[in-house]
Formats: C-alpha cells, structure tokens, sequence
C-alpha cells in the first residue's frame, strides 16, 4: 500500500485536507483519534494512566479528564516520559492493525501532528504538509477554538517551525486561503501523483522512457535527495554502508535532467539483493535485467563492475538508486566524478555543454538510451582527469 505521511502545525487546516482526501477514497488513520480511543473508558490504557497519575484524573463520568492528566503528566520530564510510555505503544500497535487490514492497493493517509517533531517522515513513502499564515492560524484558533491570542500563538511556538516542516515536505500545501484553493491542489495531487505512485509501486512499473531533457540547475536537488536517503536509510538498515547523492543534480550549477541519482553502497552485492524487496516496498522498485557500470579499469573480472538498479515509483520525483558493492570500485568512482565536478569550475562548464548539446541532438529520440550511450565517452575520458586531481589534492571518498 501507498503509504502517506500528512501533517501540519496547529489551525493549518489538516482536517479539510483530510477529508478530501477520504472522498477521494483514500484510509484515513488518525493518530489523535486513537491517543483517545486508547485511554478510553474500559481500556487498560486508562486503567494504567489511572495507577500512575491517580484516580484525580479522572472525570465524574469515569472518562479521562485531560486538562487535569496534563497537569500531572506534563509537570516535569519523567511524567511525561511516564504517559508517554503508556499511550504510545497502544497507538503505535492500534495503527499497525489498521495499516495491515488496508487492501494491498489503498492509499492510507496517516495524519500526524507531531510527525516531524518524532522525526517520522522517512517510515512514509510521501509527506504532505499542510500550512497556512501564521496570523491566519492564529485567527481560527481564536475564532473557532475558543484560545485567547496568547494561547494561540505559544501553541504555534511550541511546534516545529516552517523551515523544518519544508525539511520533509514532498508536498506542501497552503491551506490559508479561500476553501476550494486547497481542494482543488488536493485533487490534483490525488489523481496526478497519490493514484499513479500507488500503481507503480505496487506493480514494480518503471516510469515510462521518455528523450533526454536538461534543465537549469534546481537549488532544491539536494533537500529532495536527503529525504529520498532518508527513506533508503530506513529501509537498508545495517547492510548500508554509505548513501550518497551523486550525479549531476548533486553538483551545484551544473544543469542535468530532472532525475536524482542516489548510491547506496552495500557490503557485496548479495546483502543488494536481501534487500531488494524492503527497497522495493519502500517506493523503490528494482528494474529487471542485469545492470553493470562500463569499466574503466581495462581488462576486469566478471562481475567487477556489476550492480543493481532501482527506481523511484513517485511519478513527480524521478529517481535512480545505483546500488553497488563496497568490493568494487564503482562506488568510489561515482563520487570522485562528483567531488571532481564540484571543484573545479572548467571541468563543470565542458560537461554542462557537452550536456546540452547531446540533449538536443537526441531530443527527438523518445529515450535516454542514445543520449547515455554518446554521453559515456565524454566520462570515460573525464574519469582519467578527475583520477588525477585526485592524486594531486589526496582527495578521499
């Protein structure tokens, strides 16, 4: 299943993005939802909140009295942690549970507050957040919450800011204007990424080929590669010994087409293949064939330069995931291309023409295939340069 991370700070208007997003026939898990239904009267949630912040908490009617648990829990650190460690394993196991009855082919939006407070963004295969101006929050805070200003704007300071929500938005939507704004971005982003990513994640299909374009250098490559990392990084685990982003959207300046190259180095290429499937499954599908790199180091043994390839399954974030052995010398070659690149400014200016004259020539061709293919003599011999300013400056991966 798709799995989308929403979030956003407090009067942004989550809940509108919400359920449009549940018309459109997405499953909604709502993570404030259950911290209530799992202190709920009857539970053994709210029977151990009652054992370690006593009877007090409770309302005449037997349920949870909030205001006066937040008293108590919030008072000092280990209260918190206390509460903390009753709640949210009950909400963690109750939102597995709704994830694994989904279908294999839902959409689930799991809306969390605090998703980028509790650092969640890699677990999701796409995060939305939903923002507005901050005197607009404030403004319903007031109006339709009941919260004085000063409320108000504390409970906005006391959440992650603007900069660090943008640190993990794939999708950032501004919900501070007129209702059906913010409709209608949703349902483009429904039927424009959510329902194409899900097919193509599910159904392992790579993005269709299409003829080489190069575009201006875009200064926000490097942010939407972290995030694209990040989610290897969860999914890799310990058989990752490094993740880089490589490639030409990983030089500033230097125009490149609209597609990310990432490296993930493993130990051999068997611990690549124990964990094709958790790539596959985190929205980076392996491509079928036998993938290797062109050696550059003359006459080689099989299987030297071998690897193996993923692609992003995200329509709107092209993606290629070289995934290549720490027992070759690819991996280290493919980061010294970069390094080289990004020191000197001659070197970056040939390539950048070179670039775009190919581009041109293969515009029409419907594939990048060609345009690689011609490109690679340009890098075969560009390799032995950067080989030799890397002798001379001692430069390391």
């Amino acid at each position: 299943m798709l799995r989308v991370g929403l979030t956003g700070g407090i009067g942004a208007g989550k809940s509108t993005v919400a359920a449009r997003l549940v018309e459109h026939g997405a499953v909604l898990i709502d993570a404030d939802r259950l911290a209530r239904e799992v202190v709920a009267p009857g539970t053994d949630g709210l029977a151990e909140v009652v054992a370690a912040f006593g009877a007090e908490v409770l309302a005449p009617d037997g349920s949870l009295d909030r205001p006066a648990l937040a008293a108590r829990a919030f008072a000092d650190e280990d209260s918190r942690r206390t509460l903390n460690a009753i709640v949210h394993p009950r909400v963690g196991a109750r939102t597995a549970e709704l994830m694994a009855e989904a279908a294999p082919d839902a959409i689930v939006v799991h809306d969390v507050p605090l998703l980028v407070e509790n650092g969640l963004a890699p677990h999701y295969h796409l995060v939305v957040v939903v923002d507005a101006d901050e005197e607009v929050r404030v403004r319903r805070l007031v109006e339709y919450r009941g919260m004085t200003e000063e409320d108000a704007r504390a409970r906005i300071a006391a959440q992650a800011g603007a900069a660090q929500r943008r640190a993990v938005a794939d999708v950032w939507l501004d919900n501070g204007a007129a209702r059906d704004i913010v409709l209608a971005d949703v349902d483009a982003l429904w039927a424009d990424r959510l329902v194409p990513f899900e097919a193509n994640l599910r159904l392992r299909k790579p993005r269709p080929p299409r003829s080489p374009m190069v575009v201006p250098p875009d200064p926000s490559w490097p942010a939407q590669a972290e995030r694209a990392l990040a989610r290897i990084r969860v999914a890799a685990g310990d058989r990752a010994v490094r993740l880089d982003h490589i490639g030409s959207t990983a030089v500033p300046g230097l125009p490149a087409k609209d597609v990310l190259d990432l490296q993930l180095t493993v130990p051999t290429l068997a611990d690549a293949d124990a964990i094709a499937e958790v790539l596959s499954d985190a929205g980076f599908p392996r491509a079928e064939g036998h993938w290797c790199d062109d050696p550059q180091d003359g006459a080689t043994e099989p299987g030297r330069w071998d690897k193996r390839f993923h692609f992003g399954a995200d329509p709107a974030r092209p993606v290629n995931l070289h995934v290549r052995s720490a027992e070759g010398p690819a991996w280290r070659l493919a980061l010294l291309f970069r390094d080289w690149l990004r020191a000197e400014p001659d070197e970056l200016a040939a390539y950048a023409a070179a670039k775009r004259r190919l581009a041109e020539a293969h515009a029409g061709d419907g594939t990048v295939e060609p345009y690689t293919e011609e490109k690679q003599g340009w890098i075969d011999a560009a390799f032995r340069r950067a080989a030799g300013w890397a002798e001379r400056t001692g430069w390391r991966p």
